[in-house]
Protein backbone atom coordinates (compact mmCIF):
# COMPACT_ATOMS: atom_id res chain seq x y z
CA UNK A 1 0.00 0.00 0.00
CA UNK A 2 1.18 3.45 -0.86
CA UNK A 3 1.81 6.18 1.98
CA UNK A 4 -0.50 8.81 1.71
CA UNK A 5 2.09 11.82 0.57
CA UNK A 6 3.62 9.32 -2.26
CA UNK A 7 1.67 11.34 -4.88
CA UNK A 8 2.28 15.13 -3.20
CA UNK A 9 4.61 16.98 -5.14
CA UNK A 10 5.76 19.23 -2.61
CA UNK A 11 6.69 16.18 -0.61
CA UNK A 12 8.55 14.57 -3.27
CA UNK A 13 10.43 18.04 -4.00
CA UNK A 14 11.68 18.25 -0.28
CA UNK A 15 12.56 14.62 -0.77
CA UNK A 16 14.84 15.00 -3.75
CA UNK A 17 16.45 18.62 -2.81
CA UNK A 18 17.60 16.85 0.59
CA UNK A 19 20.70 14.32 0.83
CA UNK A 20 18.78 11.42 2.45
CA UNK A 21 15.30 13.33 2.60
CA UNK A 22 14.14 9.95 1.64
CA UNK A 23 14.41 8.86 4.95
CA UNK A 24 11.66 11.54 6.41
CA UNK A 25 9.21 9.00 4.91
CA UNK A 26 10.06 6.74 8.37
CA UNK A 27 9.02 9.43 10.71
CA UNK A 28 7.74 8.01 13.70
CA UNK A 29 6.45 11.18 15.46
CA UNK A 30 8.24 10.50 18.36
CA UNK A 31 9.38 14.24 19.11
CA UNK A 32 13.07 13.46 20.01
CA UNK A 33 13.92 15.98 17.57
CA UNK A 34 11.66 18.70 18.82
CA UNK A 35 12.87 17.79 22.40
CA UNK A 36 16.77 18.62 21.45
CA UNK A 37 16.55 21.41 19.85
CA UNK A 38 17.53 24.63 22.00
CA UNK A 39 15.25 27.09 20.47
CA UNK A 40 12.05 24.48 20.26
CA UNK A 41 10.33 27.22 22.18
CA UNK A 42 10.69 29.70 19.44
CA UNK A 43 9.22 27.77 17.26
CA UNK A 44 5.91 27.94 15.95
CA UNK A 45 5.86 23.87 14.96
CA UNK A 46 7.70 21.35 15.83
CA UNK A 47 10.10 19.53 13.64
CA UNK A 48 8.09 16.61 14.02
CA UNK A 49 4.58 18.46 12.89
CA UNK A 50 6.67 20.57 10.19
CA UNK A 51 7.56 16.67 8.72
CA UNK A 52 3.38 15.83 9.37
CA UNK A 53 2.60 18.97 7.40
CA UNK A 54 5.20 18.43 4.73
CA UNK A 55 3.53 14.62 4.47
CA UNK A 56 -0.12 16.18 4.13
CA UNK A 57 0.92 18.61 1.09
CA UNK A 58 0.79 21.88 3.60
CA UNK A 59 3.21 23.67 1.32
CA UNK A 60 2.21 27.39 1.83
CA UNK A 61 1.95 26.39 5.86
CA UNK A 62 5.64 25.06 5.88
CA UNK A 63 7.50 27.59 3.83
CA UNK A 64 5.78 30.11 6.37
CA UNK A 65 7.07 27.90 9.73
CA UNK A 66 9.24 30.24 11.37
CA UNK A 67 10.19 26.92 12.23
CA UNK A 68 13.91 26.12 9.74
CA UNK A 69 14.46 30.02 10.83
CA UNK A 70 15.31 29.25 14.06
CA UNK A 71 17.10 26.00 13.25
CA UNK A 72 20.77 27.05 14.93
CA UNK A 73 21.92 24.36 13.36
CA UNK A 74 23.35 21.84 16.33
CA UNK A 75 22.66 18.50 14.48
CA UNK A 76 21.44 17.78 18.09
CA UNK A 77 18.09 16.33 16.29
CA UNK A 78 19.65 14.64 13.84
CA UNK A 79 22.19 12.53 15.90
CA UNK A 80 19.47 11.59 18.43
CA UNK A 81 16.99 10.68 15.66
CA UNK A 82 16.01 7.06 15.84
CA UNK A 83 15.89 7.30 12.45
CA UNK A 84 18.78 8.73 11.13
CA UNK A 85 16.24 11.22 9.33
CA UNK A 86 18.47 14.45 8.32
CA UNK A 87 16.71 16.59 10.26
CA UNK A 88 18.91 19.45 9.82
CA UNK A 89 19.58 19.14 6.40
CA UNK A 90 15.26 19.38 5.53
CA UNK A 91 15.82 22.49 7.67
CA UNK A 92 18.43 24.18 5.03
CA UNK A 93 16.13 22.21 2.16
CA UNK A 94 12.65 24.30 3.82
CA UNK A 95 14.66 27.57 4.37
CA UNK A 96 16.16 27.44 0.68
CA UNK A 97 12.58 26.97 -0.32
CA UNK A 98 10.81 29.24 1.06
CA UNK A 99 13.67 31.88 0.07
CA UNK A 100 13.01 31.19 -3.55
CA UNK A 101 9.19 31.07 -3.21
CA UNK A 102 9.61 34.91 -1.15
CA UNK A 103 8.40 33.51 1.78
CA UNK A 104 11.11 34.68 3.70
CA UNK A 105 9.04 36.94 6.68
CA UNK A 106 10.90 35.91 10.13
CA UNK A 107 13.22 38.67 10.77
CA UNK A 108 13.37 37.15 14.76
CA UNK A 109 14.56 34.20 13.59
CA UNK A 110 17.05 35.66 10.82
CA UNK A 111 18.59 37.49 13.31
CA UNK A 112 18.74 34.84 16.38
CA UNK A 113 20.72 32.71 13.29
CA UNK A 114 22.91 35.86 12.94
CA UNK A 115 23.57 35.73 16.66
CA UNK A 116 24.65 32.32 16.27
CA UNK A 117 26.49 32.57 13.05
CA UNK A 118 28.37 35.74 14.98
CA UNK A 119 29.22 33.15 17.97
CA UNK A 120 30.46 30.12 15.53
CA UNK A 121 32.72 32.93 13.66
CA UNK A 122 34.45 34.41 16.31
CA UNK A 123 35.01 31.26 18.58
CA UNK A 124 34.62 27.82 16.35
CA UNK A 125 31.25 27.24 18.56
CA UNK A 126 28.28 28.62 20.14
CA UNK A 127 28.05 30.23 23.52
CA UNK A 128 24.26 29.70 24.82
CA UNK A 129 24.28 32.21 27.59
CA UNK A 130 25.33 34.87 25.21
CA UNK A 131 22.97 33.58 22.53
CA UNK A 132 20.03 33.89 24.47
CA UNK A 133 21.10 37.17 26.03
CA UNK A 134 21.96 38.66 22.29
CA UNK A 135 18.66 37.27 20.53
CA UNK A 136 16.44 38.04 23.91
CA UNK A 137 17.93 41.79 25.15
CA UNK A 138 17.18 42.74 21.33
CA UNK A 139 14.14 40.86 20.31
CA UNK A 140 12.51 39.99 23.09
CA UNK A 141 13.44 41.92 26.53
CA UNK A 142 10.03 40.88 28.37
CA UNK A 143 11.52 37.38 28.81
CA UNK A 144 14.43 38.32 29.91
CA UNK A 145 13.29 37.93 33.65
CA UNK A 146 12.02 34.36 33.09
CA UNK A 147 14.76 33.10 31.26
CA UNK A 148 17.53 34.71 33.60
CA UNK A 149 15.36 32.52 36.25
CA UNK A 150 15.77 29.34 34.01
CA UNK A 151 19.83 30.93 34.16
CA UNK A 152 20.85 30.61 37.06
CA UNK A 153 19.46 27.12 37.65
CA UNK A 154 21.33 25.65 34.47
CA UNK A 155 24.42 27.78 36.18
CA UNK A 156 23.50 26.05 39.33
CA UNK A 157 24.04 22.54 38.06
CA UNK A 158 26.48 23.17 35.55
CA UNK A 159 24.98 23.52 32.30
CA UNK A 160 25.22 26.58 31.31
CA UNK A 161 28.71 28.48 31.49
CA UNK A 162 29.32 31.96 31.72
CA UNK A 163 32.59 32.17 29.52
CA UNK A 164 32.40 31.12 26.48
CA UNK A 165 35.28 29.14 24.92
CA UNK A 166 37.37 29.02 21.65
CA UNK A 167 37.92 26.06 19.74
CA UNK A 168 41.80 25.22 19.10
CA UNK A 169 43.16 26.33 15.99
CA UNK A 170 40.36 29.30 15.25
CA UNK A 171 42.50 31.14 12.81
CA UNK A 172 42.20 27.30 10.30
CA UNK A 173 38.49 27.80 10.54
CA UNK A 174 38.09 31.12 10.08
CA UNK A 175 40.19 30.68 7.02
CA UNK A 176 37.71 27.91 6.01
CA UNK A 177 35.00 30.30 6.68
CA UNK A 178 36.41 32.86 4.60
CA UNK A 179 37.14 30.49 1.33
CA UNK A 180 33.16 29.20 1.88
CA UNK A 181 32.12 33.20 1.60
CA UNK A 182 34.50 33.97 -1.71
CA UNK A 183 33.23 30.78 -3.27
CA UNK A 184 29.46 31.72 -2.82
CA UNK A 185 30.07 34.83 -3.85
CA UNK A 186 31.38 34.02 -7.18
CA UNK A 187 28.65 31.52 -7.58
CA UNK A 188 26.09 34.08 -6.89
CA UNK A 189 23.58 34.73 -10.26
CA UNK A 190 24.76 38.67 -11.85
Amino acid sequence: MKALHSHNDFYERVVRATPGGDLLDTCLQCGTCGGSCPSGADMDHTPRALFAMIMAGMEDEVLSSNTPWFCVSCYACTTRCPQQIPITDLMYTLKEMAIQAGRYEHPHAAKFSETFVGFVEERGRSFELGLATRYHLFHHPQNMVRLGMMGMGMMRRGRLALRPKSIRNIGQLRAILEAAKTIAAEEQPL
